[in-house]
């Protein structure tokens, strides 16, 4: 095997195996109050809590450790009526025809529209940004590997941080997302790969009935 540098593991906390159950327990309960909200309060948030969860993202593993990704936080009002405008102009086509009749029957039950003022509403959106090129210093630009997984695994781990420090959230995909490349001012290199929306429910937030349906656990999991 190839010699590497390596230190030792010291920050690692095992739990004897009563705690273990109770603290994954706890995870779930806490996970299962997490919802997709479409309706946001205008209420500010600290700017610290988006910090540290985005921060935990960073924490996420990726493909040779080269962190493939960027995470625009937006707050400026200005900018989310710009991305607004861009995204609404794209969801227009889409809804109009360009999804085809079988994606828009997939989301007919959770009664989504081309109407997008959240994307306003919400105090803070993150645009993710998935690197085609870098490595673990800024300015390396070796090739990168497994950037959707990464990118992905890196997007949970914010969507989960953002929950536990109770914060509502919507995974929004405009269809191309290329303009937020230009809104961000993110190079060529990158591509949008998912906008966030953030910030705590309205008081008449609602969720639909449909995304509340969850397969059973029989159904998603096999142990051998």
């Amino acid at each position: 095997m190839k010699p590497h540098d390596s230190v030792a593991l010291t920050d690692f906390v095992s739990y004897a195996s009563p705690e273990m159950i109770a603290r994954a327990a706890s995870f779930h309960e806490s996970m299962k109050r997490r919802h997709t909200i479409r309706y946001f309060s205008r209420e500010k948030v600290p700017q610290e809590v988006v910090e540290s969860a985005v921060k935990t993202a960073g924490l996420a593993p990726s493909g040779a450790n080269h962190q493939p990704w960027h995470f625009s936080v937006i707050a400026s009002p200005q900018v989310k009526q710009t991305i607004r405008i861009k995204a609404e102009e794209e969801e227009r086509a889409f809804y109009d025809g360009k999804a085809g009749q079988e994606w828009l029957d997939a989301l007919d039950p959770l009664g989504t529209d081309e109407n997008k003022e959240f994307l306003e509403t919400a105090p803070y959106l993150i645009a993710v940004f998935a690197q085609r090129r870098g490595g673990v210093e800024v300015s390396d630009q070796k090739k990168n590997y497994y950037i959707n997984e990464s990118v992905g695994i890196a997007c949970g781990f914010l969507i989960a941080a953002l929950h536990q420090a109770g914060l509502g959230i919507l995974t929004h995909t405009p269809n191309p997302m290329s303009f937020l490349n230009d809104v961000c001012k993110r190079p060529n290199n990158e591509k949008a790969y998912l906008l966030l929306v953030v910030g705590k429910p309205a008081d008449n937030a609602t969720v639909p009935t449909h995304a509340t349906i969850k397969k059973p656990f029989q159904d998603i999991a096999s142990f051998f």
